[in-house]
């Protein structure tokens, strides 16, 4: 079955969260890679809790806290980078099939978007550095409603912009919790499983499992 529209998640789905890191690993030391988690599931946890509790900040202040708490929690890391870390956030890698899964898609004639915690300049900032901004059709930034997933107000944006409903789009990601939330809202939904990671939410199934964005138009 083919949809009208396939809206993806950004930092994980479409653009590599650690490759800021990696590009400066050799200056922060050995424990880069720790560095690099505590920083994503942190910036994570931070958008989580303030959705819940209706506190919004954007998601470029919470980026720069859960860094600053990573480099708390890994004293061996050098803060020298703390700035370079930053910037680099602004252009992420995309993950290499992206490009062309996205041109596939659109010659196909379907729309394209992302729906992404990012603030606004974040998004822009990543697509344009990717060149992917002229394969898509709308960036689709939480800065409009001032809450962040999993809240289901954030995906009912996606019907919104495009004039579909819910069963009409194909949403993709690499977050399993972002999967069920967006199972629960009523997409279709493909989990971009690229770690290979076990499934928390059984209850709230994706249609298919793939390991990159091939899997979407295999």
């Amino acid at each position: 079955m083919t949809y009208k529209a396939y809206v993806f998640d950004a930092y994980g789905t479409l653009f590599d969260v650690h490759a800021a890191v990696r590009r400066y690993s050799d200056e922060i030391g050995k424990d880069a890679a720790q560095l690099s988690d505590i920083w994503r599931i942190k910036q994570l946890e931070y958008s989580w809790i303030r959705g819940t509790i209706g506190a919004y900040k954007d998601f470029w202040s919470l980026t720069e806290q859960a860094l600053d708490f990573a480099f708390e929690k890994v004293p061996s890391a050098d803060r020298s980078t703390r700035q370079s870390l930053l910037d680099a956030y602004w252009t992420l890698d995309c993950y290499a099939e992206v490009p062309a899964v996205l041109a596939k898609l659109k010659a196909d004639g379907a729309k394209l978007a992302i729906l992404s915690n990012g603030s606004s300049d974040m998004l822009e900032a990543a697509v344009k550095s990717a060149g992917l901004d002229e394969l898509l059709d709308a960036v689709i930034s939480v800065d409009r409603i001032s809450t962040f997933k999993a809240n289901s107000a954030v995906y009912q944006m996606t019907e919104e912009e495009f004039g579909m409903k819910a069963v009409e789009i194909s949403y993709q990601s690499s977050n399993r919790w972002d999967v069920a939330a967006a199972v629960n809202f009523g997409f279709r939904t493909i989990w971009i499983n690229r770690t290979r990671q076990p499934d928390e939410y059984r209850d709230f199934s994706p249609a298919k499992v793939v390991d990159d964005l091939n899997g979407i138009i295999d």
